[in-house]
């Protein structure tokens, strides 16, 4: 029992705090900025009044200060008249508490003490509903303060008003000039890849801030300069940018770019490819361009053709170039030339199109090769000169199989080094 009791003194102590605690701008040197042409709500339900000699409420204009909030502004630098408008007054309904609401716009030349207050406009004491305070020639790049509070007089009154409310603040002393921004790539037209410069213009926006960027609506970047660099845009992607001006009462302003148009091309070279005697050799392109070439020419059969035939005598690397609306893009491949001969040591001439024939792969680069193949007693059973893959030896001799077994050749290259393999070749049934 006592548990619940400690309990729930803890949780009036807790409510009782926070029914009661004092507001932010209950203390005029915490005065709210009001920002002009903007709908703020306020409140002094939880205020009180300070009471001494020369402290923020020590005045009397047309009301006596009780439960004050302090609100205040910065005229422009031109001045003139400003007009703070009230509404949507909701009172709190205690009983012997009073439901009027009091106003009075200060001009001071020491903020916060009474004794250099001056009344600016007209008065307000007794507020039960809507009401304005009009203020005319306001000086310019002034700050005025104005002071809120509830009415405490009349017959059974024994509480403060306390009320929450609307404020509006125009007229030309307030009015700020209407910030401006705009934003435009570098180039309108782009290829895929290309680094692209959207440039801000700003006008009318003191105190900017940090320049945010978004394609498509997604935050890309934060940047301090007024532009940004991309190479990572699509067709059609929209650039957006934003910022805000003025430290006090914020505006914040955004711009989008016109859809930017990206040209892409695709470019494919193919695979690399490795030279084979056995066959032709074919490159196939693809490309989504009107407009291609091969580079370089040796080799090839047709340069302007995407599928071609190549037949270079040493490693190349080709380039695939294609070129549409002004962008140009490669892609490259490479064809390998094996400068060095490989021979294998069996074969199997049996006719079922699998190894049928002593194939001396990549020889055919050296044209003045000779070759001569010996039986194990030393009789030459094949001999030819040029070999190549047509020239491949069958196992045969003028139709006639020869028997399985192991053979030696003798293959001499005759290029500028002079040389010249020996070996054996298994023949298999």
């Amino acid at each position: 029992m006592l548990k619940k009791v400690i309990l729930l003194l803890t949780v009036i102590f807790t409510v009782h705090i926070s029914l009661f605690a004092q507001l932010v701008n209950n203390n005029c040197n915490n005065a709210t900025e009001l920002c002009s042409d903007k709908l703020m709500t306020f409140t002094n339900i939880g205020a009180n009044a300070t009471l001494c000699n020369n402290c923020e409420d020590d005045f009397n204009f047309c009301f006596a200060p009780e439960n004050t909030i302090w609100l205040k502004f910065t005229t422009n630098a031109t001045g003139g008249t400003a007009q703070i408008n009230f509404n949507n007054l909701v009172f709190e309904s205690n009983t012997g508490q009073s439901q009027q609401l009091q106003a009075a716009l200060i001009q001071t030349s020491t903020p916060c003490n009474g004794s250099s207050y001056a009344l600016i406009g007209n008065c307000v004491s007794n507020a039960t509903g809507n009401f304005s305070i009009n203020a005319p020639a306001l000086n310019p790049n002034t700050t005025y303060y104005l002071v809120v509070g509830g009415d405490k007089t009349g017959a059974g009154i024994s509480l403060a008003a306390g009320c929450t409310f609307n404020v509006f603040l125009t007229g030309g002393a307030v009015t700020k000039p209407t910030p401006f921004i705009s934003v435009a790539p570098s180039k309108s037209s782009v290829c895929k890849n290309e680094v692209v410069t959207y440039n801000v213009t700003l006008a009318n926006c003191p105190d900017s801030t940090n320049f945010k960027w978004y394609v498509n609506g997604t935050f890309v970047a934060s940047t301090p300069e007024a532009y940004y660099q991309t190479a990572s845009l699509n067709d059609g992607d929209i650039v957006t940018v934003q910022t805000t001006c003025f430290s006090v009462c914020v505006d914040t302003i955004s711009k989008n770019s016109l859809p930017i148009n990206v040209t892409t091309v695709l470019v494919d070279a193919g695979p690399d490819l490795w030279k084979d005697p056995t066959k032709a050799s074919n490159m196939s392109g693809v490309t989504s361009a009107s407009n291609y070439f091969w580079t370089p020419g040796l080799g090839l059969a047709d340069t302007s053709l995407l599928n071609t035939i190549v037949n270079p005598n040493q490693t190349t690397i080709y380039y695939l170039t294609a070129t549409e609306n002004g962008c140009t893009v490669y892609d490259e491949m490479i064809f390998h030339v094996n400068k060095n001969i490989v021979i294998p040591n069996t074969f199997s001439p049996n006719g079922d199109g699998k190894n049928d024939t002593f194939e001396i792969l990549y020889v055919d680069q050296y044209t003045n090769n000779v070759l001569q193949i010996f039986d194990r007693w030393g009789q030459m059973v094949y001999e030819t000169t040029a070999y190549t893959y047509e020239k491949a030896w069958d196992g045969k001799n003028k139709k006639n199989e020869y028997a399985e077994g192991v053979y030696y050749y003798h293959l001499e290259l005759r290029d500028e080094n002079k040389r010249v393999y020996d070996g054996s070749i298994t023949l298999i049934k």
